[in-house]
């Protein structure tokens, strides 16, 4: 039977203060739980849950699980703002500039603040980069006002450590530092502050010990970009699309576009991503074969996601391009159905196509068995399975299914219009889709009609 969720943090947060010797009631391990809960568990999010904190603390040391604990904890995109439980403790530290979140002042009264500042290399005055460390810089200044009355000044450092490894993506700067190098500087030079005349060997060796720990949670944080199953990191991604995109969380009301948009958005950001900037090495940790074997593991995922990415949105382009030559963009569900309905199984319009024609054309097998079979994790915005999209990707084959990409790009940038769009694809295929969707559109089904005499 499965523990619930908030006992398994109220666990994790007791075990953890106990391995460390830390004399903390379970009533104080039960308030930070809450607190943990209460903020991560919101209904705007889909994959920086309570789910993610335990496969992040599964396997770790006391002071990386309390790390992980927190390192999520602030998110301001998704959240709104500050979520209710942590808005108190962080009030003082940030001012609004327009869209933006401006670093206060320093007090001289607030050493945990200080701390975090100078781990994460920030200055007052400085506006909070979205990007680049602003919430995880958040969520280390609530864990180390927590956690300051309970842990040693070392162990916060150690703390803190681990929470700005959590950055993502970072590449070297200018002269070639990477990320853990210029953390690890920074962390030495707090160390030496904090204990003044100490033996420089056992800085040394406090840095060692916490920067690296501090990469190890790091690579748990992306270890999903190399998961051995294409398909189970595509299922990763796909809550981060849903999780990153508001007007998602509304199925059946997100229009066309805006889930084109949102598909568009998440392959542009992977298509640019680097694989040698995911993951963070520092010294011999990881040794040098396993970051090779991670990096390529990133890199063929990170294929597979576009590809999939690139059949999805050329699906809802033929879509839009028929929503377009027949009105004007409109809800997804008004063409392809619902997702679900409290009135029975909805129609879909996949239950009118015809099977996929036989081809000779080429496709990439894993990915036609994702489309057709679904994805490993649900998602509460989209259906796990394409069918729509198998279909075309088994009738154009992968290269067709790229070329049409193609196309569609020029519509989506105003230089084709959609109806050309749609005379550049197998008429066929075109007239399948477009006989399907008008037994689901009903307003549409005359205007698609006539749309189809003319393809």
């Amino acid at each position: 039977m499965a523990i619930a969720t908030i006992n398994r943090l109220i666990a994790l947060f007791d075990e953890a203060f106990r391995g460390v010797a830390a004399p903390v009631s379970m009533a104080e391990s039960e308030r930070l739980a809450i607190l943990v809960h209460h903020s991560m568990d919101s209904k705007k999010r889909a994959y920086h849950t309570a789910v993610h904190v335990f496969a992040m603390c599964d396997g770790m040391q006391p002071l990386q699980v309390l790390a992980a604990l927190f390192h999520d904890l602030v998110y301001v995109q998704l959240d709104g703002g500050f979520a209710l439980p942590v808005a108190g403790l962080l009030q003082d530290v940030t001012r609004p500039q327009g869209d933006a979140l401006v670093l206060q002042p320093l007090p001289a009264d607030d050493p945990a603040l200080a701390l975090c500042a100078a781990v994460f290399n920030f200055t007052p005055g400085q506006i909070l980069p979205l990007y680049g460390g602003m919430n995880e810089f958040l969520s280390a200044v609530v864990a180390a006002r927590l956690l300051q009355p309970h842990l040693s000044t070392a162990d916060l450092l150690a703390v803190v450590t681990c929470i700005e490894a959590t950055i993502p993506f970072r590449a070297p700067d200018a002269d070639g530092k990477t990320a853990t190098d210029a953390l690890a500087e920074r962390v030495h030079a707090q160390y030496l502050r904090l204990f003044p005349g100490c033996d420089p060997a056992r800085a040394q060796a406090f840095v060692q010990r916490a920067v690296s720990d501090a990469v190890a949670l790091g690579n748990r944080d992306v270890g999903g970009f190399a998961h051995p199953n294409a398909g189970l990191f595509l299922s990763s991604t796909w809550l981060l699309i849903d999780e990153s995109n508001a007007p998602l969380a509304s199925p059946g009301v997100y229009s066309l576009q805006e889930y084109r948009s949102a598909l568009v958005r998440m392959n542009g950001f992977l298509g640019n991503l680097n694989p040698a900037h995911i993951f963070l090495h520092y010294g011999a940790q990881p040794a040098t074969d396993e970051i090779v074997r991670l990096c390529a593991s990133a890199r063929c995922n990170i294929t597979f996601a576009c590809d999939f990415l690139d059949a999805k949105i050329t699906s809802v382009a033929i879509i839009e391009a028929l929503a377009l030559s027949t009105g004007t963009d409109c809800p997804v569900s008004m063409f392809l159905g619902d997702i679900r309905s409290a009135y029975g199984r909805p129609d879909r319009v996949e239950d009118f196509l015809p099977a996929a024609p036989r081809s000779t054309r080429a496709v990439n097998r894993e990915l036609l068995n994702v489309l057709e079979k679904g994805r490993a994790l649900e998602s509460s915005n989209d259906l796990t399975a394409s069918p729509l999209t198998a279909f075309i990707y088994r009738t154009m084959g992968h290269a067709g299914t790229q070329a049409a990409l193609r196309h569609a790009q020029q519509m989506f940038d105003g230089t084709l219009s959609p109806q050309a769009f749609l005379q550049t694809l197998d008429r066929d295929m075109v007239r399948a889709i477009l006989r399907a969707c008008a037994r689901i559109a009903l307003s549409r089904s005359e205007a698609l009609h006539a749309l189809e005499k003319t393809l």
